[in-house]
């Protein structure tokens, strides 16, 4: 019993460490809405829904509702404040009209989540009912969040290219589903095992179109290098040519 507390434990620390790593990706963008001083094309959508995902995990894991779920808590409690963070940031470079939708759509989340909260713990009294509605929630959240990866996977089926799909997010996807799926078998729990299984499948198949198109994404950023070098030549071919007339002109300028 001692081993397999201690195995869930381990488990879920290493996942922490994982989620941690994929909440974090995002930095270079907002790096990047801080040097340029503007949100630019850029949309506050996925860090919104995040940020609900997030709050809905750390309502799971409360023990009034999941006990002995501390390692659900400490990672979607941080990622709940970097998502705020970002969303912060978000809001400081944007333009009116986008400070406005974000603050709509935060009010939104505000009222859901409180709501949720008074519906679990004063209607239902058992730990079992309070599981069963907040972890349903959570995995209609978590599907609802594999929309990305999908259009994400479908591009890359489309154009032939991983170009979009950067390998180590695709391994710390996979890396993330498979330390969850676990963890939630460490005991049985239904309400964290599919939506992480359904990461797993889904990190897995990002590797698998990585490994089948990678060699065609090479050839195809050699092939715009190569056209770029010849238009680079032709351009100073033209250049040269202009010059060499240029030159004519003026000789026989001088001539005359």
């Amino acid at each position: 019993m001692v081993s397999l507390v201690l195995a869930r434990t381990v488990i879920g620390i290493i996942g922490n460490i994982i989620a941690l790593f994929l909440f974090l990706s995002p930095l270079p963008t907002f790096v990047t809405i801080w040097k340029k001083g503007s949100v630019e094309q850029f949309s506050p959508i996925p860090y919104l829904a995040t940020l609900v995902n997030c709050l809905v995990w750390v309502l799971y894991g409360l023990p009034v509702v999941h006990p002995g779920s501390i390692l659900v808590i400490t990672i979607n409690a941080a990622g709940t404040l970097i998502e705020l963070i970002y969303i912060i940031l978000f809001f400081v470079f944007s333009n009116r009209k986008k400070r406005v939708k974000v603050i709509l759509v935060l009010l939104v989340e505000v009222v859901f989540i409180t709501l949720l909260s008074l519906l679990v713990l004063f209607i239902f009294h058992t730990h079992s009912k309070r599981s069963m509605v907040v972890g349903t929630i959570c995995i209609l959240f978590n599907i609802g969040m594999y929309a990305s990866p999908l259009a994400v996977m479908k591009l890359v089926i489309k154009t032939k290219s991983v170009e979009y799909m950067p390998l180590s997010l695709s391994v710390a996807s996979f890396a993330n589903g498979v330390a969850w799926t676990i963890y939630a078998c460490l005991p049985f729990d239904p309400y964290i095992l599919i939506p992480n299984g359904l990461g797993t499948l889904f990190g897995l198949a990002q590797l698998i179109l990585y490994a089948s198109f990678y060699k065609s994404t090479k050839l195809q950023i050699e092939a715009r290098q190569v056209k770029g070098q010849v238009i680079l030549s032709d351009g100073k071919e033209s250049w040269k040519n202009d010059n060499i007339e240029c030159g004519n002109a003026r000789t026989e300028g001088h001539g005359t």
